[in-house]
């Protein structure tokens, strides 16, 4: 039996399927044969620029089919490719390619500026590719190494395919330096189900060849949108599952999140499933559905998942509203730890905000190592084992912390606290990273941002701390309105006290014109708190 790695499912599909459409964007149409036929033409590239095995590949660019084809050429040649954040500066993608060992980036064009003057700092660089227009004469074009089909095919390196080949993944965190998560790839498959779909009523492939007749003999033709970037694991795993299907993975035209682009491409090209990062994303989806009603038609669609940030009900209700068939399905994972938990929400029912059924091979630990006791009361660290990543990439320390061993077993805790009911509903209290002290009782930034946003006045929140001579810190939110809407801030404290412990309402409220939230929908904790002091950090307790 072939290895358990994408190359080898994703070549089985487009062998069944070629003149199905892999990839999607605006009116560009990637076919499963051309999909496959360009990944065979890079890899082949990578392999006479001198990439042994599992090296690394570097994709930097927003979303296009450019960036899972440079995915697919590496998992073809036995390398591991990896992500770079396209809103870093040069300092940060100088950091990052070293960190990550890069001896190929492939980058659109438009970046080529950052690269410029940290390319002489890479050495280890063995091939430079350019998407797009305007690529530099130090780099190749990307179109043009694709257009070279090599004769033999599919490619395969002379170390063959792996199921311990790498896919690494940065993740930023919210301190410190980004990390490299390293997941093998056949843990990958195995944390996936070897690719089976319960909504649908699908089970595991027997061995990864059989994915192309499978696809073939599907009647339900898998349609993906994904919303957020590719450059993080929310919308690349999906992207990775739908193809696996013999489905077709939609990006949005421009490459960025437009709400009334995300509904355009929904009508245009019927898809049937959507990937968002929590409320960032669906509250103004749901804006542009109320702001135009009737105006598409999306019976097409009947799943939207999400991962990465909180969802609330009232946006979630809202959603039902205008597609009573639609399946509403809130994953709690990370980079480090996919599958933590999940709660579902339709017409028939509901799953409150931060509430979980514990997943498979997940537990809840104290600081000291002793299981949490479901209904005991007490709070610890999520984690998840199983099939989890290797650790972190060149950083021992952080992954022993990370993935430390109770009770015999390995665990990935990426720092997430929670409590969990006597019915093992898991509540998610927040990351321990940005839990704020104030006089000796624990707040978690999330659950005073989920209750702000409970507001009828407040469109987005978020929260930090600031140092405080008598509780060591208080707390600050910031605050965006609902357009029209005015925000005053006892109102708001009282608000927060009606649903929370009196401690936990803000000290002070700084109305902005927008929290600043990242491409893939997640908070920038240091630039909210480096606000926060600006704004109230000097001010008597």
């Amino acid at each position: 039996m072939t290895a358990w790695v994408y190359a080898n499912i994703w070549e089985s599909v487009a062998a069944s399927i070629p003149d199905e459409p892999a990839i999607v964007q605006g009116d560009r149409v990637v076919s499963f044969a051309g999909f496959d036929a360009q990944a065979d033409a890079l890899a082949a590239h990578l392999l006479a620029a001198g990439l042994t095995r599992q090296a690394k590949v570097a994709v930097y660019a927003t979303n296009r089919p450019e960036f899972l084809i440079a995915y697919f050429a590496a998992f073809k040649a036995g390398l591991a490719p990896f992500n770079v954040n396209y809103r870093y500066g040069p300092e940060e993608v100088c950091y990052l390619l070293d960190n990550g060992d890069a001896e190929a980036v492939v980058f659109e064009a438009a970046f080529a500026s950052i690269l410029e003057p940290i390319r002489a700092a890479m050495p280890q660089v063995k091939s430079w590719i350019a998407i797009g227009d305007g690529a530099p004469d130090w780099a190749e074009d990307f179109a043009s190494l694709a257009a070279q089909v090599p004769v033999e095919r599919p490619v395969v390196a002379p170390w063959s395919r792996h199921e311990d080949d790498l896919l690494l993944i940065f993740t930023g965190g919210t301190t410190g330096m980004p990390k490299a998560v390293m997941w093998r790839q056949g843990d990958l498959m195995a944390k996936g189900g070897y690719g089976s779909n319960p909504l649908l009523g699908i089970g595991p492939l027997e061995k990864p060849e059989d994915a192309g007749p499978r696809a073939l003999a599907t009647p339900i033709k898998l349609r993906s949108l994904i919303a957020p970037p590719l450059m993080h694991a929310t919308g690349l795993i999906a992207a990775f599952g739908a193809i696996g299907f013999g489905g077709t993975v939609i990006l949005l035209p421009h490459g960025k999140f437009d709400p009334e682009q995300v509904w355009d491409s929904v009508e245009q090209w019927r898809a049937t499933r959507m990937t968002i990062v929590g409320q960032p994303f669906a509250q103004p989806l749901l804006e542009a559905l109320d702001a135009n009603p009737g105006r598409w038609d999306l019976k097409s669609l009947f799943v939207i998942g999400s991962s990465g940030a909180m969802w609330n009900r009232e946006n979630k209700l809202g959603l039902i509203r205008h597609m009573p068939q639609i399946q509403l399905m809130d994953s709690y994972s990370s980079s480090e730890a996919f599958g933590m938990g999940i709660s579902n929400t339709n017409a028939q029912g509901e799953s409150a905000t931060a509430s979980f059924a514990l997943g498979p091979d997940c537990a809840i630990f104290t600081e000291d190592g002793r299981r949490v006791e479901p209904g005991s009361g007490e709070s610890g660290r999520l984690a998840v084992g199983g099939y989890i990543p290797l650790g972190y990439y060149k950083d021992e320390a952080k992954t022993a912390s990370t993935f430390p061993t109770y009770e015999g077993k390995r665990w990935s805790m990426p720092g997430d606290w929670a409590s969990v009911d006597a019915d093992g509903t898991v509540r998610i209290l927040g990351r321990g990273s940005q839990c704020i002290n104030t006089g000796g009782e624990k707040v978690f930034p999330e659950e005073v941002e989920e209750a702000l946003k409970r507001h009828p006045a407040v469109r987005d929140a978020a929260v930090t701390g600031v140092p405080d001579t008598r509780f060591g810190e208080r707390i600050v939110a910031l605050v965006e309105r609902h357009p029209g809407a005015a925000v005053d801030e006892a109102q708001l404290r009282e608000h927060v006290k009606s649903q929370l412990a009196t401690y936990k309402a803000p000290r002070h409220v700084l109305v902005v014109d927008s929290v600043a939230r990242a491409p893939n929908g997640k908070l920038d904790y240091k630039a909210i708190k480096e606000r926060a002091l600006t704004a109230f950090g000097e001010q008597a307790a």
